[in-house]
């Protein structure tokens, strides 16, 4: 599985906190995986000593301090006769990086980031059900909420309600700030939740996604709080069918800019360009972004088992729209994790 990571290395040294989880499934704030051909280490401290024991199999637990990190790992590369070794370098700042070259300066450093991405964007059958789980949570919140929108009530009050629910209906935590939008400022992409009252007629934009198990979900939905103007309604079906038709065609093997191009090039043809001015979606995991990407600037080929958003979206200066499911890339199409309703009136 790892035979990538040793193509130019003797063992590779992981330290960011993502990918730490995805080796060894505990989420620690200290600590790094040393991986070699034959044999795994786990080191972190005393904090998570107890919760370490449930580490992956195969994996030995070192339990050090920050002090002695680097030592205890130069003492096991010297033991391993080491020369080459592998590290995220995408994770490391560059003081981490005098540090580690303060401490390991006998050993020649080369990036493996790129293959851990592609590690991590083939997700296995046990982290797509975490997936669903976490995209469960999702919807069962936004259906909750949805009951509570009244004159009146504000983003954050909705946003608060929203984050109350992941938690009650078993979440681990928000897999980013949640993004709740009246009116206007469904214009703004990311839109922070502020005291906007909700009014008749207004547009009503969320973007959010729950935790479950250490993997994210993401999914947007939007609304019209009354009745829909003529031009909402224009937009809103042009997004949909900009995303119906990604949805159609998507499939593995197809690059990341072929994808873009679905959604892109029918927004063009009806005189919205600029009005789309993001990628068409993103691969989602342990973190909330992750590759490969849906986007005019990734010429690689979209891996089977992936999941990925597809969020076509148009922003207006009055309102904007975005609808975003999360599917799993397949051979001949997709599987979409998403089950909520594109309904457009509340």
């Amino acid at each position: 599985m790892y035979e990538k990571l040793f193509e130019n290395n003797d063992a590779v040294i992981v330290f960011g906190s993502s990918n730490r989880f995805y080796f060894t499934g505990l989420e620690t704030s200290f600590g790094c995986v040393l991986i070699m051909p034959d044999r795994k280490f786990f080191y972190t401290d005393f904090r998570y000593e107890l919760a370490a024991r449930n580490i992956r199999e195969g994996y030995e637990l070192v339990i050090t301090t920050p002090e002695k990190l680097y030592e205890l790992i130069d003492d096991r590369l010297r033991e391993a006769g080491a020369v080459n070794v592998g590290f995220d370098d995408n994770y490391v700042t560059v003081a981490g990086f005098k540090e580690i070259k303060k401490h390991l300066k006998d050993y020649t450093f080369h990036s493996v980031a790129n293959e851990i991405a592609e590690l991590r964007a083939v997700k296995s059958d046990i982290e797509i059900e975490h997936i669903k789980k976490a995209q469960s949570i999702t919807e069962k919140a936004l259906s909750a909420v949805l009951s509570l929108l009244k004159p009146g009530v504000t983003e954050k009050d909705i946003s608060a309600e929203l984050t109350y629910r992941f938690l009650k209906f078993g979440a681990d935590g928000l897999a980013f700030d949640n993004i709740v939008a009246f009116g206007e400022n469904s214009s703004d992409c990311h839109h922070i939740a502020g005291d906007r009252k909700l009014e008749k007629g207004d547009v009503i934009l969320f973007d959010i996604g729950a935790k479950a198990n250490g993997y994210c979900s993401d999914m947007t939905r939007t609304f019209v709080f009354g009745e829909p103007s003529g031009k909402f309604s224009e937009i809103y079906e042009l997004v949909l069918n900009a995303q119906q038709n990604v949805l159609k065609f998507l499939k593995a093997g197809m690059s990341g800019r072929e994808a873009d191009s679905i959604a892109r090039e029918l927004f063009r043809a009806n005189g919205y360009d600029r009005e789309f001015g993001h990628s068409l979606g993103h691969s989602v995991g342990i973190d909330i972004h992750e590759n490969p990407r849906l986007s005019a600037s990734n010429y690689d080929e979209l891996p089977e088992n992936c999941v990925v958003t597809v969020e076509p979206g148009l922003y207006l200066e009055k309102f904007g729209v975005r609808i975003e499911d999360m599917v799993v890339i397949k051979k001949d199409g997709i599987e979409n994790l998403t089950n909520f309703a594109k309904s457009i009136i509340i």
